[in-house]
């Protein structure tokens, strides 16, 4: 599979001629859909991750895509060819096998409800967790990694990483952040990765999985 990241949380694998797209959200204006695109995955509803108007326009070059997501957020997509999905579903999208975790997003406040949040595996590859700390009870190969947002602490997303414990984690969810914010960031992940003999990487071009 080919990995490219894109800005914030918007990532996409290709395999077999096919094209999977996760959270295609307000952030990510440097992705261009084009017509091999299978299934998009939306992980949960804020607009950093799921933008109406720009699945549309995925839709629009592949009026065929499946769209994967929870409840909430399907019946938000009158129209369109949609999945509703929970945490333990398991879904064959082309040439993708889809695992949903987690169920429910990172606390931001005690005075702010939770929201529905899906982290998902794909073919037993990549995982990637959304806005949450949940991590499958497998072996991980790639981890998208967030690292920076209002809902977490460094500390965190170090747990994350040593728990998963992949051959390769890249940066995501980190829009937000300056380029200064980015070094400080990857400079504390880079020097515990080492120490967990993970390869830790800011991925500025598409790579092989």
């Amino acid at each position: 599979m080919i990995l490219t990241k894109y800005k914030h949380a918007c990532f996409t694998l290709a395999h077999n001629g096919e094209t999977l797209v996760v959270d295609p959200g307000k952030f990510a204006d440097d992705f261009t859909p084009d017509n091999t695109i299978t299934a998009i995955i939306i992980t949960h509803e804020h607009f950093d991750h799921f933008d109406i108007p720009t699945v549309e326009a995925i839709l629009q070059q592949s009026p065929d895509a499946i769209i994967y997501a929870h409840p909430t957020i399907t019946q938000q997509l009158s129209g369109m060819n949609v999945v509703a999905v929970n945490a333990g579903d398991v879904r064959q999208a082309g040439s993708f096998k889809l695992e949903f975790f987690g169920g429910q997003h990172a606390v931001i406040h005690e005075n702010l409800p939770p929201i529905p949040n899906l982290g998902v595996l794909i073919n037993n590859s990549i995982y990637y967790p959304g806005d949450s700390f949940i991590a499958p009870q497998k072996s991980i190969p790639v981890l998208a990694l967030p690292v920076t947002a209002p809902w977490l602490k460094i500390s965190e997303t170090l747990a994350l990483l040593k728990s998963v414990s992949p051959r390769l984690a890249f940066p995501t969810h980190d829009a937000i952040a300056s380029d200064e914010g980015k070094l400080i960031v990857d400079t504390m992940i880079s020097a515990e990765a080492k120490k967990l003999g993970i390869d830790y990487q800011r991925l500025t071009e598409p790579i092989e999985i």
